[in-house]
């Protein structure tokens, strides 16, 4: 396959991952947990020991999003709190971690115990204002993670200048890219130093894949204690999985496209209905982040937004539970259209009682609009 071509082109190839033996076009599965080496016990292929390090089906799908991400390395793991963690277990006890404030609970949940248990100070920021960021890591600090689209309050984040104040501070800085996925933003052009995404939800796309998924932007000491301790550990993803990965993502630029359009017209509908409040969007012009969002992705603002239901949390769990095209359950970036009321997953975190959060999917946009006004009532 040619090297300049498109990120559209790259994922409809698979990366260029078909089959050189049989010549299929849809690259194969490699189950194998073992290899075996020749008379002079040599290996087959020195690549390819055993299946706790590497396996040749997730080294193929890693190939694609090391390209579409510009890394200079891509690494699989089993779910994305796995490579969230991998991004954190390299700091040494008493470290400095910032991290922002009001991203996915179970990042904030995990990565508050992790340092509770190391002895690391932990300082929780708003990095959407740069001073107060600026001002935290002014005394130096190790890591700085934060969220952008952040999940579920769609704050935008900065981030050339994270990575710009992350380098001054002497930290290395790690992206969680999710909301946006590679297909419509690359955090490591941008300056930044790792980008995490949970596989499972836009780059796999169809609720199928639990994974995650870490890119460098250059092959530091970091990187290389990130890459042993993933080895060592056996912390990766299977060779179905991966290969259900690597099929999901040769039809993501297509899926990006669509629950972008798909997001940013039931936002725009929503905004302006009687029986909401509010509709948080970076899509819209009168997002704060939206400037911001617009220079930083393209192609799209993402499937992920969250809708203000006018009244009370009981009035917001009956506009949930009258839909009837979304579907109730946990989770974002699927070719299905998904609702939940995220207060009652996390009341300990201050969220609105009124808040739902939406990931549009791929279907008719007009289906998604009709059954939110009649879920409304109004």
């Amino acid at each position: 396959m040619k090297k300049d071509v498109k990120p559209a082109t790259l994922l409809a190839h698979a990366g260029g991952a078909n089959d050189p033996q049989t010549g299929g076009i849809v690259p194969p599965i490699m189950p194998a947990t073992t290899f075996s080496r020749g008379e002079d016990y040599a290996l087959h292929n020195p690549d390819n020991t055993y299946q706790r390090p590497h396996s040749e089906t997730v080294r193929l799908a890693e190939n694609v999003i090391r390209e579409l991400e510009g890394a200079a390395d891509t690494l699989l793991f089993p779910s994305g709190m796995a490579a969230t963690a991998a991004a954190f277990r390299w700091l040494p006890n008493g470290a400095h971690v910032v991290l922002q404030d009001g991203i996915y609970w179970g990042s904030t949940k995990w990565i508050k115990e992790f340092c509770a248990r190391r002895g690391m100070r932990l300082s929780l920021v708003d990095p959407t204002d740069l001073h107060a960021l600026e001002t935290v890591c002014a005394d130096g600090a190790d890591l700085v993670f934060v969220e952008t689209p952040s999940n579920p309050l769609l704050k935008v984040v900065d981030i050339a200048s994270v990575a710009r104040i992350a380098t001054a501070a002497g930290a290395v800085s790690v992206i969680d890219g999710t909301a946006a996925s590679p297909a419509l933003s690359q955090p490591l052009k941008l300056g930044a130093d790792i980008v995490m995404h949970s596989a499972t939800k836009s780059l796999n796309g169809h609720s199928d894949v639990l994974g995650g998924v870490l890119s460098c932007r250059e092959e530091t000491e970091v990187w290389d204690v990130i890459r042993t301790d993933r080895a060592d550990a056996g912390a990766i993803m299977g060779p179905f999985e991966a290969w259900l990965l690597l099929r999901g993502m040769r039809t993501l630029a297509l899926r990006a496209e669509r629950m972008s359009d798909n997001a940013l017209a039931l936002a725009t509908y929503l905004k302006d209905h009687p029986a909401v409040e509010g509709v948080l969007y970076p899509g819209l012009d009168d997002h704060p982040g939206h400037d911001l969002a617009a220079a930083q992705m393209s192609g799209g603002y993402g499937s992920l937004l969250s809708v203000l239901i006018k009244g009370d949390m009981d009035r917001a769990l009956e506009v949930a539970g009258r839909l009837q095209v979304f579907i109730r359950a946990t989770s974002l970036g699927g070719v299905e259209s998904l609702v939940e009321h995220r207060y009652s997953l996390e009341p300990h975190t201050g969220l609105p009682k009124n808040l739902l959060r939406i990931s549009a999917g791929i279907e008719d946009v007009g289906d998604l609009i009709e059954d939110f006004a009649q879920a409304l009532g109004q």
